[in-house]
């Protein structure tokens, strides 16, 4: 995406993102990374390839229905970001920062502000739109502590559902996820003096990280030492236009 709006309005088509994605992938192919064999054989991709442009073609058709719902929902060509991409890190609490990156802000002729952010997954069930905003409530507080603004509008685009989930966030809002997360962060250190003890669920069937846990006896990694968790330093930000 931050790619199709580096083109002219006019060229944001459909035709003109998958040649994008397709150089994209073209790119990633040539640098022998050591993560695409693993994301070939996630995708369900033969392994061996004839060719870069063979690996091209296939991922393409894995995502042009999520591109095709893309232009569905929204009309790049009308819009012109204020940034994308962006990085932000700011301090909530004294040595504690939040970070993250935002996919795209929008900025309206009268200054008011939209984050967006794209999914690829379905959108949540009724009921459950709330927890799945948290992330963009988590964004809209960064925004909020760096530029001392609320943004108006937080949205998320379902590529796999063909919808689109908005918001507008009020000062409690973004108050009540600052208590949040500091509330997640001393429970993760009352843990690391404690103990992380393993919670069995249903759930546990699923989980990726058995051998990793002391219920299937599997063994804990030493977590890393606290002073990386509360290193500050973050490239500084570019908060005009993008």
């Amino acid at each position: 995406m931050e790619r199709l709006f580096d083109l002219p309005a006019r060229e944001r088509n459909i035709e003109s993102t998958k040649e994008l994605f397709r150089q994209a992938w073209l790119e990633l192919a040539a640098t022998d990374a050591p993560g695409i064999r693993a994301l070939l054989t996630d995708a369900k991709l033969p392994s061996e390839p004839a060719n870069a442009a063979q690996f091209a073609d296939a991922m393409i058709a894995k995502v042009e229905p999520l591109l095709t719902t893309y232009f569905a929902l929204e009309d790049p060509s009308r819009l012109a970001p204020h940034a994308r991409e962006m990085a932000v890190a700011v301090e909530i609490a004294e040595g504690f920062s939040i970070r993250g990156f935002i996919d795209r802000v929008d900025k309206t002729s009268s200054g008011l502000i939209r984050i967006v952010d794209y999914k690829s997954g379905k959108a949540p069930r009724t009921g459950f739109e709330s927890s799945a905003m948290f992330q963009m409530r988590f964004y809209a507080l960064a925004w909020w502590r760096l530029t001392d603004e609320i943004p108006a509008m937080l949205q998320v685009l379902y590529l796999g559902s063909n919808e689109a989930l908005r918001y507008e966030p009020v000062e409690q809002d973004l108050l009540n996820t600052e208590l949040k997360i500091l509330g997640i962060r001393a429970q993760i250190q009352q843990a690391v003096v404690a103990g992380f003890s393993p919670k069995p669920s249903r759930l546990c069937g699923w989980c990726s990280y058995q051998q990793l846990c002391p219920q299937y006896g599997g063994v804990t990694p030493e977590p890393p030492p606290t002073h990386m968790w509360e290193s500050t330093s973050f490239e500084k930000l570019n908060l005009g236009e993008a």
